[in-house]
């Protein structure tokens, strides 16, 4: 689970990852197998799976959204594809964000819905065909990258430049999910976000197996209510502390800071406790956007805390700008290759 992502995993490997090291083995020996003898089933339509090397928030949800605006401007109709963390949905769903609450699909979901179509389905290839059922021609899958659920035309990895991949352990050593050999196989492109050196050595690997590599930074929507404002920043998001400088960046003072896990649904005793502080304090309440996502639909002290609370946007920018457009491009092309084999093989 995400959210149960030890500290130890982002340090650089001790004993704990050590001791751990021969299940790790056995977990990345079955992953890897499974990623290298998948034959997923197909959908008409080009899929895009937008993925990371590890477990915990890299971006993913940015990227994809940002895939998605510049499908639209190629006059596309993209559609997202999610497994729908956290929520308690098992069967494929549409999601709607103006019925739909974050505990029944997922807050990134609800993200996802403001910009596309957007299904939730723990069955991948089903999921997909609810997408085209429902107009859409280009799917973006946020996520999946390991499961092999549904054949990928371009999968783009994305890996946060500050983070890297932690102690470069396999799961539950570390935060890698499957053999970087083996991920980098399936790797179309790589994506670094920001502008940190952790993720270099990654990116030279990817360069050496001639994948493509580009950079992106997560660039937060003009706040000018926040400059000089003394803040009380609180995010249930992988690393939290990436959260807070994006504050700082626009000009805000953190005073205080409270952290929670990964998808964390605050419970009524932590709303009242966040908005009690800040009262006491003086302080103007700020969290993300997943968070936020979190706190609509419900009333009372949620309600309360939404309303009460400044919301950060941001957005994934490319330092090419026309590298959402080829990538989308390729992903047709390669679309038409595959439905092209598909059809001689039969």
């Amino acid at each position: 689970m995400v959210s149960d992502a030890p500290p130890f995993w982002w340090t650089k490997a001790d004993w704990r990852a050590w001791s751990l090291y021969p299940v790790s083995c056995l977990y990345g020996s079955i992953a890897g197998r499974r990623m290298a003898r998948a034959r997923p089933p197909q959908v008409a339509v080009p899929v895009l799976c937008v993925g990371n090397f590890t477990v915990g928030g890299a971006g993913k949800t940015p990227t994809a959204i940002a895939i998605a605006r510049a499908a639209k401007a190629k006059g596309l109709r993209p559609g997202f594809l999610s497994r729908g963390y956290g929520g308690s949905l098992d069967q494929t769903v549409l999601v709607d964000p103006h019925h739909h609450r974050a505990d029944a699909v997922g807050d990134e979901p609800l993200l996802l819905a403001r910009e596309a179509i957007t299904v939730i389905s723990r069955r991948r290839f089903q999921g997909a065909e609810r997408l085209v059922a429902e107009g859409a021609d280009f799917i973006i899958m946020d996520d999946g990258f390991q499961s092999a659920r549904l054949a990928i035309d371009f999968a783009l990895v994305v890996i946060d430049s500050d983070r890297g991949i932690g102690n470069g352990h396999v799961v539950p050593g570390g935060p890698v999910r499957a053999p970087l050999r083996q991920q980098m196989l399936q790797m179309s492109s790589l994506l670094k976000v920001g502008r940190g050196n952790a993720a270099d050595p990654l990116v030279r690997q990817a360069a050496r197996a001639g994948k493509p590599v580009g950079v992106a930074t997560l660039l937060p929507r003009p706040m000018p209510e926040l400059q000089a404002s003394r803040l009380f920043a609180f995010a249930g998001i992988a690393d939290p502390t990436k959260f807070y400088r994006t504050v700082q960046s626009l000009g805000g003072e953190i005073v205080a800071t409270r952290d929670f896990p990964d998808h964390h649904y605050f419970t009524e005793d932590e709303m009242a406790d966040l908005m009690a502080d800040a009262e006491a304090q003086q302080l103007t309440l700020v969290t993300t956007a997943k968070d936020a996502a979190r706190l609509r639909g419900h009333h009372g002290a949620a309600a309360s805390l939404l309303s009460n609370t400044k919301i950060v946007e941001v957005d994934m920018v490319f330092d090419d700008p026309q590298a959402p457009g080829k990538m989308i491009d390729e992903t047709i092309q390669r679309a038409r290759a595959r439905r092209l084999q598909a059809k001689q093989a039969r």
